[in-house]
């Protein structure tokens, strides 16, 4: 019989069955201690590859979910946002009319002033060439009133001697004492 020892040395062989011995074929161990390996890893890794699938499932659900939130209430908030601009340029546009209406009856109140102003200015100028009119008018009745009496007062004395001026001025003394008697 050969020795235990000798038979653990020599490649390729088995030691028989009922004896303990190691193997030193690479190629045919490997593919055994592979098998057992992936045996083991996939009876004990099964449950904590499936608790770590699990939980990225859970967390990406959970993302899902509150991108779904955060979504639903940017949607809101943009909704409201459209509501509250749309609202704001109509309250603008109103703005806008009521300035536009606002510097219409300016101007018009504007141009109905600057007319009533104008006209007053009218009447005023009109009225300074009527008194200017009428100064005139006064200074040539006075003159020629002047010149008239200055005419009268010539002829009179031209005319007049002594006993034509003593008739008038006793003329006159009765016809004032005429007038005394009258208003008595």
């Amino acid at each position: 019989m050969k020795n235990v020892t000798d038979s653990f040395l020599s490649l390729g062989y088995w030691p028989p069955a009922g004896s303990f011995g190691f193997n030193t074929d690479i190629l045919a161990t490997n593919l055994i201690n592979l098998s057992v390996v992936l045996g083991v890893l996939i009876f004990f890794g099964k449950r904590v590859l499936n608790d770590l699938l699990d939980n990225r499932k859970q967390r990406i659900l959970k993302t899902i979910r509150n991108s779904d939130e955060l979504r639903e209430g940017a949607v809101e908030r943009l909704e409201k946002a459209r509501a509250r601009l749309k609202k704001v340029e109509m309250e603008a546009d109103r703005y806008r009319a009521n300035e536009y209406s606002g510097i219409e009856r300016s101007r018009l109140n504007f141009i109905h002033s600057i007319s009533k102003t104008l006209e007053q200015l009218e009447n005023y100028k009109n009225e300074s060439i009527r008194f200017e009119q009428q100064r005139a008018i006064n200074q040539v009745r006075q003159r020629v009133f002047q010149q008239a009496l200055l005419g009268a007062l010539g002829t009179l004395n031209g005319c007049l001697n002594d006993e034509l001026h003593l008739r008038t001025i006793s003329a006159n003394i009765g016809m004032f004492g005429a007038m005394k008697e009258i208003t008595d």
